[in-house]
């Protein structure tokens, strides 16, 4: 337990700070796709899934733990990707960005927090869970892409690591205007780590090799499986409640030092500062923790889970997933942001 809770909590601090440093907001990235047209972000996600679909599948050759892509719930994913996509606009930010803006001191994004948390323990060991498992007994075959095809699996993760490789490239290419910042008030490596703007790619290649040492500290302690936000943040719910010691994994300290990690980023840089958000804010934070709980739940992962891992381990779920969690954002974006904007531009001519 005491390897367990030192390796989990670490790599949650690493990867709470990096996000938090970096920025790293899925839910912002997919909202600027269709609001900004900036693809940056989703780059950057791109990269890291690069990252650790090359470092995982070189731990598996080289016998470090085995992995099984298991079966396809087709219709559980697109439902409950939507949704969760739905979900994290309301709450301001995804699973993972929840955790680390709450150590940031966003009093919504705690309220966010706790309602997620409450409906994926509903939806995975309470009152829904039998809902849950019926909703993603239907499959369609195996989710491994490469076994569909009947392929070896660096025949799909090379090409993808090209071609991201290739859209980087282009992208540093691009004429970037330079904005002008304040004074540095640090020097040497506290200018880097704690106020200087982060590159969002090397973000990503950090996350990318945090994603994939995950794997081997996770496997140690029989939980095989990488980064995992949605049943982890459930089980900390139900220890709460149950006490049964049985539930608390390596997962459960991961999501914790994401919190400690983007605390400790947060108070370095001077980020940290307690917001509490008025009365609207509130209803939306909490709605938008219960979408995310529930689709999650019924997806089988939320933007890192399935966004993230998944979609390095080259399965049909992972990809299906991102892509219904995007247009899931997008109509969110619609309703929250654009229409609006549109009715008070109608409004002022």
């Amino acid at each position: 337990m005491l390897q367990m809770a030192i390796t989990g909590i670490l790599c949650g601090a690493l990867l709470g700070f990096v996000m938090q440093r970096g920025r790293f907001c899925l839910t912002g990235g997919f909202r600027d796709m269709y609001i900004a047209k900036d693809n940056r972000m989703f780059y950057a996600l791109l990269v890291a899934i690069a990252v650790q679909a090359v470092g995982v599948f070189l731990l598996i050759e080289a016998g470090a733990f085995e992995y099984t892509a298991g079966q396809f719930p087709l219709w559980a994913t697109i439902a409950g990707a939507f949704i969760f996509g739905i979900g994290i606009i309301f709450a301001g930010g995804c699973a993972t960005g929840t955790w680390y803006r709450a150590g940031e001191g966003l009093i919504g994004s705690w309220i966010a927090l706790a309602f997620y948390m409450l409906m994926a323990a509903i939806m995975k060991s309470g009152p829904l869970a039998q809902f849950t498992v019926e909703a993603r007994t239907p499959v369609v075959g195996t989710d491994s892409i490469a076994d569909t095809f009947g392929i070896n699996v660096w025949f799909l993760v090379i090409p993808f690591v090209a071609l991201v490789a290739f859209i980087v490239y282009r992208e540093l290419r691009k004429p970037r205007v330079k904005i002008p910042g304040l004074k540095p008030k640090k020097t040497g490596l506290a200018h880097i780590l704690f106020e200087k703007r982060w590159n969002p790619y090397v973000t990503a290649i950090l996350i990318g090799l945090i994603a994939t040492l995950a794997w081997p500290l996770s496997a140690a302690s029989g939980r095989i499986f990488g980064l995992g936000i949605t049943t982890p943040s459930a089980n900390i719910l139900q220890f709460l409640v149950t006490g049964d010691l049985d539930i608390i994994n390596w997962g459960v300290f991961l999501v914790m030092g994401i919190l400690f990690g983007s605390y400790f980023a947060a108070k370095m840089s001077g980020e940290f500062r307690l917001r509490t958000p008025d009365t609207k804010t509130v209803v939306r934070s909490s709605g938008g923790g219960i979408l995310m709980g529930f689709g999650a739940s019924l997806a089988g992962g939320c933007s890192i889970g399935n966004g993230l891992v998944m979609t390095a381990m080259m399965t049909w779920s992972g990809w299906v997933a991102l892509v219904f969690m995007i247009l899931g954002t997008w109509t969110a974006s619609y309703f929250v942001f654009v229409r609006p904007s549109k009715k008070r531009a109608v409004a002022r001519a």
